[in-house]
């Protein structure tokens, strides 16, 4: 061991020797892995080594895919068997709902360029499988690319081609402590101390203490997870292939072919976690007594499935431990306020994950920024409030107990809710308020009457003519929305001016102005869909999406400068928006302030009731509108006034269901949908705010975009023909026989009765009129290309 590395991964699993293998062949080789034990002495050894192409985020399931193709290359360069068994697989469907389920998820995978994949009906499924019972079974979804690998084979394999090109692995060497230094950590291990410029908690079980050692409490837990492997079993003796894996959703089990037996996993609905603090030190290579009482439901399900399971016996039982996070995606990337130390924990399906987290980690720390969209694993998804152990408990749970349970996209899980609500929560709910979350924030949805129950489905739900008259409300009178569910911040100091004019691309906005402001990292890729306000009296806000809180707070960390201060003031500053023809007049009730005389995209302080507010004119609906901004304390108030001021001009609270029916029908865009960080500003027409005529981070990279022959894909906004089901995203496109480009958002425009999309489309098909064709759940519907804000496409009522 040497006294100093460029990058220590803590942590010998599969993750770590992953992590350590990118690093080392991205040409980082001054690396080295510290494992306490030996490598695989965690989860990584009893793991069933099960992968597969389905997850839910289809950015990560096509980071499976690079983990999938990796696995063999590694084989190759380490000279190390990963034992790969590439057997196909199949997820099986028992409802009709789950059966359109996986009709959409396969045009899902169509979409991001999985081509391996079908659906298959029961008989073929029987085929596929002869000791599978379908009854009840009414359809699946094959995969050719799935199977299983040796853990620990797959493990070494890593670590040896990592050592290969240069790094160290180190083990029976226990880190003690970590201290952070100017120059980056201090690792204080059993057998001496390192310094390094990073270090990378890939701890596993043992993450929750890893991240102690640094000040960090990550929202992981480890839970139980049961498996077993049967005796030989007569009936496998005389296929000629093997059987494939076999995911059973309605019976929570996984299953597979173990030598002449069957490995059965289950994901029981009554979860139970197992030292939420940590694994103790000297654990390893133990397991859990089982307990298959705890699991005997799943297990009749999945012998029913199986018959040949009941004339067998038990020859194995696997009860160990695995680590997972609230959502149970990993939690991969730098850690705010802690530089040079990464995460890459609670990664629960490391041997299906684990190529892609290392993959992203390596690229993110060598180049500054991943190829993907990884925020669906970025640890700065979750916020200081993630870090309640009755919030683990509940939310890991929760999705532990689901994880083969259909979630409807209209469905609000209950886990870790509520926890931060506006001021003036109590009052919105008494009104009829349902609520959705976003970054443990309560915020609503719409308005409903007493004893309403929405029903989840994978089409339009019974809360569609609520939305509508939200939305009609809005566009014919005024609605108010609560807009504490927006970041804000504050940007104050001396440097201040200097500091937004380098970090935003677009001219910056003059004394009481505001303006749209999109942020790029140095390849000119999109790192913010932002408004900037100039208050006029040397401070500034940004304003943008709150669950990117932390995201956004790491990106100003990292990109320092003197003289300035920002401040996140979010859960300080609250407020409500007022939009229609009608939101002037409400206003003018309660101001004696020229509230009129207030430009569109103007900003400035006004009294409104006996509150001093910071307002400005802009609106997402493509209304008249106003964005009233208070103090915490005075929400309930704000609320009151506006209601009372509004009784008589048909004012009508509304959600954000109802927006983004609003917004969908200007064309405007949302950051994670039309706008992510893998976009760049032409491909999303953010290049419109850009100032080219000054310096800022990115600019280079934009030019090169701007000047050349421009990108091959760009949003465009679509007219679908569909009946009782909208687009939400990911769908695929085609011309005739051809992908052409896939949804990033869609819904129902109420005002003008049209389904509607943006899409990210191939340029040649942007035309307006051209006709194309969209898989909605499943179902194919006819579309075709539409002029941008097909509402209002002048925007005279939000300039009136």
């Amino acid at each position: 061991m040497k006294s100093h590395y460029r990058v220590v991964v803590i942590g010998g699993g599969v993750v770590g020797a992953s992590v350590l293998y990118h690093l080392a062949r991205y040409g980082w080789t001054d690396v080295c892995l510290i494992e306490r034990n030996v490598l695989t002495a965690g989860s990584s050894w009893h793991a069933a080594g099960g992968f597969h192409a389905l997850n839910a985020d289809p950015n990560i399931a096509a980071l499976q895919g690079y983990t999938i193709d990796l696995l063999s290359e590694v084989e190759a360069e380490s000279g190390q068997s990963i034992g790969m068994h590439m057997t196909g697989g199949m997820h099986l469907a028992g409802t009709p709902d789950r059966w359109e389920w996986l009709q959409a998820n396969y045009r899902t995978f169509q979409s991001i360029g999985i081509d391996d994949v079908h659906l298959i009906t029961p008989e073929e499924a029987a085929q596929l499988s002869p000791v599978l019972n379908t009854e009840g079974i009414l359809g699946g979804m094959w995969a050719d690319r799935e199977g299983y690998v040796d853990t620990t084979g797959t493990v070494h394999a890593y670590a040896i081609a990592a050592k290969k090109r240069g790094a160290e692995v180190i083990e029976h060497n226990r880190v003690l402590e970590l201290h952070q230094t100017p120059d980056g950590w201090q690792v204080v291990t059993e057998k001496g101390t390192v310094t390094c410029e990073h270090v990378v908690n890939a701890g596993g079980l043992w993450a929750k203490q890893v991240g102690r050692m640094a000040g960090i409490e990550l929202p992981v837990s480890p839970l139980a997870h049961h498996y077993l492997i049967t005796e030989a079993i007569p009936e496998l003796k005389d296929l000629d292939v093997e059987l494939p894996m076999t995911v059973d959703l309605e019976g929570f089990t996984y299953s597979r072919q173990d030598q002449q037996g069957m490995l059965v996993g289950i994901y029981e609905l009554n979860p139970k976690h197992w030292m939420m603090d940590g694994a103790p030190w000297e654990y390893g290579f133990e397991l859990l007594q089982e307990e298959p009482d705890r699991i005997e439901s799943e297990l009749c399900h999945v012998f029913n499935r199986f018959p040949v399971l009941e004339r067998v016996g038990v020859k194995t039982w696997v009860h160990g431990a695995f680590t997972f996070s609230p959502d149970g995606n990993p939690l991969v990337g730098p850690v705010r306020g802690k530089p040079g130390y990464w995460c890459a924990c609670a990664v629960m399906a490391g041997f299906l994950q684990g190529g892609g987290v290392g993959k992203s980690l390596a690229e993110w720390m060598i180049h500054g920024e991943t190829e993907a969209d990884v925020f669906g694993m970025d640890v700065a998804r979750y916020g200081d409030y993630a870090a309640n152990k009755s919030y683990i408990r509940q939310t890991t749970g929760q999705f532990y107990a689901r994880r083969f349970v259909m979630t409807y996209p209209n469905e609000q899980l209950p886990a870790g809710r509520p926890l931060k609500m506006a001021p003036a929560h109590d009052a919105m709910t008494a009104a009829g308020a349902r609520w959705g979350v976003s970054f443990g924030l309560e915020v609503p949805l719409y308005f409903a009457p007493e004893g309403f129950e929405e029903t989840p489905s994978l089409h339009r739900s019974n809360a569609f003519d609520l939305v509508a008259a939200e939305a009609r409300a809005t566009r014919e009178a005024a609605g108010l929305l609560d807009i504490s569910g927006f970041s804000r911040f504050e940007v104050s100091g001396p440097g201040a001016r200097d500091w937004l004019d380098r970090m935003m691309a677009c001219t910056l906005p003059g004394p009481g102005r505001a303006r749209l402001a999109p942020m790029l990292s140095p390849s000119g890729r999109l790192k913010g869909d932002l408004t900037l306000f100039n208050w006029g009296d040397g401070t500034w806000w940004i304003m943008g999406s709150y669950y990117l809180r932390d995201w956004h707070m790491r990106w100003f960390a990292d990109h320092p400068a003197p003289g300035v201060h920002v401040g996140d003031i979010s859960d300080t500053i609250v407020g409500f928006s007022l939009s229609g023809p009608n939101a002037l007049k409400v206003l003018e009730k309660l101001t004696d302030g020229p509230v009129a005389d207030l430009k569109f995209m103007g900003c400035g302080d006004f009294d409104i009731g006996l509150i001093r507010a910071r307002v400005a004119r802009l609106s997402v609906t493509g209304e008249l509108g106003y964005e009233i901004n208070c103090h915490a304390a005075d929400h309930i108030a704000l609320r009151r006034m506006l209601m009372a001021a509004g009784a008589d001009l048909g004012l009508r609270e509304i959600g954000y269901e109802a927006l983004d029916s609003l917004r969908l029908e200007k064309s405007f865009g949302i950051w994670s949908r039309e706008f992510t960080q893998i976009y760049t500003p032409r491909q999303t027409g953010m290049d419109r705010w850009i100032d080219w005529g000054k310096e800022f981070v990115g600019r280079a990279a934009a030019l090169a975009e701007r000047d050349g022959n421009g990108p091959a894909r760009q949003i465009t906004p679509l007219v679908i023909d569909a009946e009782d089901a909208d687009a939400s995203g990911y769908e695929p496109i085609w011309q005739g026989e051809r992908l052409v480009g896939y949804v990033t958002s869609g819904g129902y425009g109420h005002t003008l009765g049209q389904s509607l999309a943006l899409a990210m489309l191939d340029r040649e098909v942007t035309e307006v009129g051209t006709e194309l064709t969209v898989h909605v759940v499943g179902k194919a519907r006819a579309a075709r290309v539409v002029a941008p804000s097909p509402y209002d496409p002048q925007g005279k009522a939000m300039r009136a």
